[in-house]
């Protein structure tokens, strides 16, 4: 479900009031692929509830280039609300999800494994403010980028 940032703290409340374990990620998810999905799986593993830090049309063309995203925000926050791993889904217009993962203050918060505590920038004040990070191995060959190659050369 699609979380409108300023309806958020609301939700965090109500949950928290339930003892529930959060757990964030965030990214594009510009094309879904498997590996997206068994990363989703994973990181619901580590909690009760999982949050879906979605990077905004706006983020994504300033990371990724004028080129993407492929798909639109209000498309990649419907097709990952879909997935029976993912509770909830909030967009953000920042570069970085710090300030948006600081407001949400995660129990754990999941990132692939090709970060590590040294290079993630959010994982210092996360873990300052109680919470702990999660590293996800990938699944190998699996990526947007991969896919956007191979439709290129078809």
């Amino acid at each position: 479900m699609l979380v409108e940032r300023n309806k958020l703290n609301d939700l965090l409340k109500k949950l928290r009031s339930e003892n529930k374990t959060i757990v964030t990620t965030n990214g594009c998810f510009d094309i879904l692929h498997v590996g997206h999905v068994r990363y989703l799986a994973k990181a619901k593993s580590f909690g009760d509830v999982l949050i879906v830090a979605l990077n905004s049309d706006k983020s994504v063309k300033r990371i990724k280039g004028d080129s993407r995203p492929i798909n639109n925000e209000n498309d990649r926050a419907e097709i990952l609300s879909a997935l029976r791993s993912v509770d909830y889904v909030v967009l953000f217009d920042e570069d970085s999800p710090i300030d948006l993962l600081l407001q949400i203050k995660p129990d754990v918060h999941t990132k692939g494994a090709d970060y590590t505590l040294d290079t993630l920038p959010e994982a210092k004040e996360i873990i300052k403010a109680g919470g702990r990070i999660e590293f996800i191995s990938f699944v190998e060959g699996k990526s947007t980028t991969s896919v956007i190659e191979k439709m290129k050369k078809s």
